[in-house]
């Protein structure tokens, strides 16, 4: 277990501390010079059960909120301060609003300073608390007197007892999320090189696990553990809900800010705009506007962003509501992390919330459709709600859109009813079938209608049909769909192109011997064969005959028709096809170059050219024609 502290300044968080556990968290020269405390203190005490109990000793000072909150991100028990000659100051208020927003459950107050007090002003403080704490996760939690400073003191005792019983009695946090971990502290250590710490958000760390991807976020650099203390002992694993220093390796420390993750690679898509719910505190002055410029406290990270309303024009205090964060810079987090919110001035904390979509559109972010999305991934985070959430992905949602959002691995997660995993290649995407039926209702529709439009035509290739069809598709959710199609029986394949089942056609027996006497002429002529006109006018035939049968043998996949009436015997295509390819660089093939490597004249270069831009294997850019990304499916398909 992690304990945070919380108070005003001078108010004996840090003396505290060093009675609870022996050690001094005010290790900096200044702040023992001026007696208070600047950074962040670290402190652990072994528990009766072997485990470890930590602290984070955060300051009380209002420049150093921003401190606190990093601080307080992570941690599983809040101890509330309150000096007995001081009572309830504004830094007490501030940072109990701080450990409620952030979502912390568990808790005890801590009155300081008891030896300084009578029973009345005991009893005075005590009133005051009980206001304070009115309606947050400490009402009903314990109240404990103490004086840190007399050796022996009984109420500190009280409460060493208390935070080691609730400790030893807390369930362990759930590993099975993605590994992360946000940093608040880093420095170099003699003979170690490189050190971060922080507090372990999700997942689990093996420091012999050679298969995760970790890095350093959002730079996304892959970094290397050496090693790992987990709350202040060497450890193989860090785990979540541990206070953990991790050793790392080829890395600079320069290169590492307070508030970066140690992440896997899964956990984070950084973004610059993030969709969020928030919570306004009744006293946050004039409210948020469009634009409003607020200090975010993310982790233990700190940006300023600007806010814009989603649900209303605008947010007034003591409401909550719905709002795109805008940063500066790329910012990770996941849903539903909480975050704390600061006014411009970075001096008041006006409000927090959850994170609803850490990737959110920069255009159309009020739109029926996104709203209805934020509605289902709020719920989401009250109650398991996947089938509402499936509702509105029309495209589904992958292994690792799922991951964020459940914190849970893909393997555990089941498809609610109505739903399935589709693909056979990660990432899988998980998608109600009733949105799957019209994926694939659709790609049938616009092939049925290419047919309808071009019936000599042998088909589409796979990338033309999705640009055709579905040109927003995720492009392994395509490939599925198609593999899905094909497997069904509903859509078939010749060479590269994709057709309807009743589009082949079979030959009768004269167009069998009529195709037995025009391929070898095709294949003939290489790369000038002859029209169909030469062809009927050389085997005395007619010419309707020797088309017919040739748009026969097209749909077959034997000949490609390049122009009308100007047929090429499939090897012909395939070796020239692998000239292009050969040829091309980055910026593709000019139509003069692709002459002189063919021998052909200009005309019938560019005519070979347009084909393959027609077939999806390469597009026209100014006057140059460059291989699609994509168009490795034509080439397979001929091969």
């Amino acid at each position: 277990m992690i304990i945070g502290t919380a108070g005003h300044i001078d108010h004996g968080k840090t003396t505290l501390v060093q009675a609870l556990t022996g050690v001094d968290t005010d290790r900096l020269k200044e702040e023992k010079a001026r007696g208070m405390s600047i950074e962040l203190g670290y402190a652990y005490t072994p528990l009766a059960n072997d485990d470890i109990l930590g602290f984070i000793d955060v300051p009380g000072h209002e420049r150093l909120v921003h401190t606190m909150a990093a601080g307080a991100s992570g941690i599983d028990f809040g101890l509330l301060v309150v000096a007995a000659d001081d009572s309830v100051m504004p830094q007490t208020r501030e940072h109990l609003a701080i450990l409620d927003m952030l979502g912390i459950a568990r808790g005890a107050v801590a009155v300081s300073k008891a030896d300084r007090a009578d029973g009345q002003r005991l009893d005075e403080v005590g009133n005051d608390i009980a206001r304070l704490v009115a309606g947050t996760f400490l009402q009903d939690m314990p109240v404990f007197h103490v004086s840190a400073a007399s050796p022996e003191d009984p109420g500190t005792g009280a409460l060493r007892n208390h935070l080691h019983a609730v400790a030893q009695a807390m369930k362990a946090r759930d590993t099975k999320g993605p590994f992360r971990l946000a940093i608040d502290r880093v420095f170099t250590l003699k003979g170690h090189g490189t050190v971060v710490t922080g507090t372990v958000h999700d997942g689990m760390l093996h420091l012999d696990d050679d298969t995760s991807d970790i890095r350093l976020m959002p730079a996304g650099q892959k970094v290397r553990i050496r090693g790992i203390h987990a709350q202040n002992r060497p450890s193989t694993t860090a785990r979540a809900g541990q206070r953990c220093a991790l050793n790392l390796g080829g890395i600079d420390k320069n290169a590492i800010e307070r508030g970066d993750w140690i992440a896997d690679a899964r956990c984070f898509l950084p973004s610059r705009n993030i969709d969020v719910q928030l919570w306004l505190r009744p006293d946050a002055g004039s409210g948020v506007r469009a634009w409003s410029p607020l200090h975010i406290h993310l982790g233990a990270s700190h940006y300023l962003a600007h806010a814009v309303p989603l649900s209303d024009t605008a947010l007034a205090p003591g409401e909550t509501g719905w709002m795109q964060l805008v940063f500066e810079q790329p910012v990770c987090a996941m849903p539903g992390d909480r975050y704390i919110a600061r006014d411009a001035q970075a001096r008041h904390t006006v409000g927090g919330g959850l994170v609803l979509d850490p990737n959110a559109p920069q255009r159309k972010r009020r739109s029926p459709e996104r709203l209805a999305w934020l509605r289902a991934v709020a719920a989401l985070q009250i109650e398991d709600g996947l089938t509402a959430l499936l509702e509105q992905a029309p495209h589904g949602l992958d292994e690792h859109q799922l991951m964020r959002l459940l914190r849970r691995p893909p393997d555990e997660t089941t498809p609610p009813e109505g739903a399935l995993w589709v693909g056979s290649h990660a990432p899988r995407r998980m998608i109600l079938q009733t949105h799957w039926d019209t994926l694939a209702s659709h790609a049938l529709r616009t092939l049925a209608s290419f047919h309808e439009r071009w019936p000599d035509e042998a088909g589409l290739d796979t990338a033309r049909l999705r640009r055709m069809a579905w040109p927003t598709l995720p492009q392994p959710l395509w490939l599925a769909l198609r593999d899905s199609l094909l497997d069904e029986g509903r859509l078939a394949r010749n060479g590269p192109w994709l057709h309807l089942p009743g589009h082949a056609v079979a030959l009768t027996p004269q167009e069998t011997e009529l195709a037995a006497r025009l391929l070898p002429l095709l294949d003939a002529g290489r790369f000038d064969p002859p029209w169909v006109r030469d062809l009927a006018s050389g085997l005395n035939v007619e010419e309707q005959p020797v088309r017919h049968t040739l748009l026969k043998l097209l749909r077959s996949g034997e000949v490609y028709q390049v122009v009308r009436d100007l047929f090429y015997h499939r090897e012909q295509i395939l070796e020239l096809a692998g000239m292009l390819r050969a040829a091309c660089d980055a910026d593709g093939v000019a139509a003069a170059q692709f002459r002189d490597l063919t021998g052909l004249g200009r005309k019938r270069a560019i005519q070979i050219l347009e084909f393959f831009n027609r077939a999806g294997y390469t597009r026209r850019i100014q006057d140059r024609h460059v291989l699609r990304k994509d168009g490795a499916d034509f080439w397979q398909g001929l091969s």
